[in-house]
């Protein structure tokens, strides 16, 4: 792809998460995008609709400091732009949010019971590894001033809802501004209607192939097979380009490549009615101490995320359970549920009082050889196959970015926005 097709183009997209959702945006908000010429068609294939993995289910957080940096730096003041331009505060949730690392111990448990790790049956720990993109040190002051206990710890006079006495030090990991969130199933959900408004395609059934013609360098995509939702009859969709961004899925379509998935478990909890909680995303290393009978001591790193509904987010460490046929089988497990919701609760009162509303597990691609994601065209394997998957636990972040490369290579014929090459799928196949 080097140059700007002038030809009919029918692109289709496999995957209605966060990534798949804000390309159709970006495709037909694209300068190129010409209804009359050009169809876009975005294909998912679970029953409740888009956003029911991880673009449904993650924290939500947008920050400067995450990775990789060449999505980063395009996709922060992209999601600013959106924010502004289609009332992003009140549609999905956006607002810029103090984000720290909380070391304390939890209260003491009254049972001689051990909680659990937070990992889900079936898997063993894995990290998430959410901070990798910080510096080692940060020196950057508190947003607000502290006295007393707080003073001694670091612990902002706004942050309330963690207990000051349990606290032994509270440190900002970047400076205020650098870091912000959204609701992510509010905002794919959005990005998906305002895709629509601009005449995008969409779908609900499962994609089995992805069709391609021809042999050796002569090959290309000619289309996806698919079964409609409700139906047992396989059709085809004729297609240009096809984009595989179907998260953790992708290989189901695209074997070669090197995408596992990570289980993590999160909950949501209600503080009671009236209850305020000032707008700061904690990451967190609790000391759990020993019931005295015959309970040992835990470590555990839960992170909580307030939102601005007052609803807080909180998520434990992933697991390696493996990837199940679809997005609507994924299990929950609900011991890993319960173990979170204890751990938030011993070091808040404010959340060991609120309602938990959700309990609920998704997955997490991963590059599997390392760094990642993988963003492009897969011309080794066939011209107008594209893929962008691999976002780790940064896909609402770096979504914006990922979506305008890619209508850029689509509809432009390359990559204007940033140097992705080493995000290339020619590096990972």
């Amino acid at each position: 792809m080097s140059t700007a097709s002038t030809t009919a183009q029918n692109i289709v997209i496999v995957g209605g998460g966060i990534i798949g959702c804000t390309t159709a945006y970006y495709l037909a908000s694209h300068r190129h995008f010409d209804s009359a010429s050009t169809t876009i068609t975005l294909i998912e294939a679970s029953k409740g609709g888009v956003a029911q993995g991880a673009s449904g289910k993650a924290g939500g957080l947008v920050a400067k400091w995450a990775y990789p940096k060449e999505l980063v730096n395009v996709s922060f003041p992209e999601h600013v732009r959106l924010a502004a331009e289609h009332d992003g505060e009140a549609r999905w949730g956006w607002r810029v949010v103090n984000c720290g690392s909380w070391e304390g111990r939890g209260a003491p448990r009254s049972a001689a019971v051990e909680t659990g790790s937070g990992v889900g049956e079936g898997g063993e720990r894995k990290s998430l590894e959410k901070t990798l993109g910080l510096p080692d040190s940060d020196s950057t002051a508190a947003t607000g001033k502290s006295t007393n206990r707080r003073g001694e710890t670091g612990l902002p006079d706004d942050l309330s809802w963690v207990d000051p006495e349990l606290t032994e030090a509270y440190s900002p990991m970047a400076p205020f501004g650098a870091t912000a969130q959204v609701h992510p199933y509010l905002f794919t959900t959005s990005m998906l209607e305002l895709a629509k408004e601009r005449g995008v395609k969409f779908v609900q059934g499962k994609v089995t192939a992805v069709d391609i013609d021809g042999a050796g360098g002569s090959r290309r995509v000619s289309g996806v097979t698919y079964t409609p939702l409700g139906s047992d009859t396989p059709q085809k969709v004729a297609a240009t380009h096809v984009i595989v961004a179907a998260g953790a899925w992708s290989p189901t379509l695209v074997p070669s490549l090197p995408i596992v998935g990570t289980r993590a478990h999160s909950i949501t909890i209600q503080p009671p009615q009236g209850t305020p909680i000032a707008p700061y995303v904690l990451f967190t290393e609790i000391t759990l101490p020993s019931s005295g009978s015959g309970v040992r001591v835990q470590q555990v790193s839960p992170e909580i995320y307030a939102r601005p509904t007052n609803e807080v987010y909180c998520c434990g460490p992933g697991d390696d359970a493996p990837v199940p046929d679809t997005v609507d089988e994924v299990p929950v497990d609900e011991g890993a549920c319960e173990s979170i919701r204890e751990h938030v609760a011993s070091i808040s009162r404010e959340l060991r009082e609120g309602a938990v509303e959700k309990r609920q597990a998704c997955f997490l691609p991963v590059a599997s050889a390392g760094g990642g994601p993988i963003v492009g065209e897969a011309g080794e394997i066939a011209k107008g196959l594209i893929i962008a998957t691999g976002h780790t636990c940064w896909g609402i972040c770096n979504a914006p970015g990922t979506a305008k490369a890619l209508a850029e290579l689509v509809l432009d014929g390359k990559i204007k926005c940033a140097n992705l090459n080493k995000l290339k799928p020619s590096r990972f196949l």
